[in-house]
């Protein structure tokens, strides 16, 4: 028991930052595990922070941008006006063609404030009097001719008929059998009018050659199509 005593002691002494004790005395458990171990670093004291860690070459860019006061555009910006485009800041948030329009307005407004005031300026001085001059625009009367009819002939013709008088029409009658049809009569191709019974071309003497215009119906309807023998020069 006293060699190992002996052997502490010795190992105490090898320390150079421990305290030299006595040679019968040796340290307890709890005053080797307060000792601290010169191989391990000494723990950051409570109140400190961690270091930061290393940043990239974005980060320091935006780090560099945001302490000089530039701060990026969050998105694209939609005009205050409502016209579909995007705005931007320098344009107080409207697109090019509104403030463009709004720089004109504002100058006109201006320009006609400033006509305004000297106006009134000069008509308060009285270095001149402002007279109205009123402007007679001239209207050209527009002569309406009258269009005169040079043809006697379509002229008497037409006073012809007008004095002519108009004939009594009778009642509608049947062309063959004079049978009195009113609004119920047939009227057939040859120009006449027939009952339900003559109103048939076989029933009463038709003048119309209903071949003939079938012919030139067909003949209308289908063109013959062919190409000429001899090409045009």
């Amino acid at each position: 028991m006293v060699l190992s005593r002996r052997r502490l002691a010795l190992f105490y002494l090898s320390l150079p930052h421990l305290p030299v004790l006595a040679p019968g005395d040796a340290p307890n458990r709890a005053e080797l595990l307060a000792i601290p171990n010169p191989r391990t670093p000494p723990p950051p004291p409570p109140c400190a922070q961690p270091p930061p860690p290393p940043r990239t070459g974005l980060q320091s860019f935006k780090m560099e941008h945001k302490e000089a006061g530039c701060q990026q555009p969050e998105g694209p910006i939609l005009c205050v006006n409502n016209c579909g485009f995007f705005g931007s800041a320098a344009t107080m948030n409207m697109c090019s063609k509104c403030h463009k329009e709004m720089v004109m307005k504002e100058e006109q407004a201006k320009q006609a404030a400033s006509s305004f005031d000297s106006i009134v300026n000069g008509s308060d001085s009285g270095k001149g009097p402002v007279v109205a001059a009123t402007v007679e625009v001239a209207v050209a009367q527009v002569e309406v001719e009258k269009l005169v009819v040079q043809s006697t002939d379509v002229a008497g013709t037409s006073e012809a008929v007008a004095v002519r008088p108009k004939r009594k029409e009778g009642p509608n009658r049947c062309s063959t059998c004079r049978k009195r049809v009113g609004l119920t009569g047939f009227n057939c191709r040859c120009g006449n009018m027939y009952c339900s019974m003559h109103r048939y071309s076989d029933k009463h003497d038709c003048q119309f050659d209903y071949r003939t215009a079938a012919r030139d119906a067909i003949a209308k309807a289908n063109p013959v199509v062919k190409a000429e023998k001899l090409d045009k020069i």
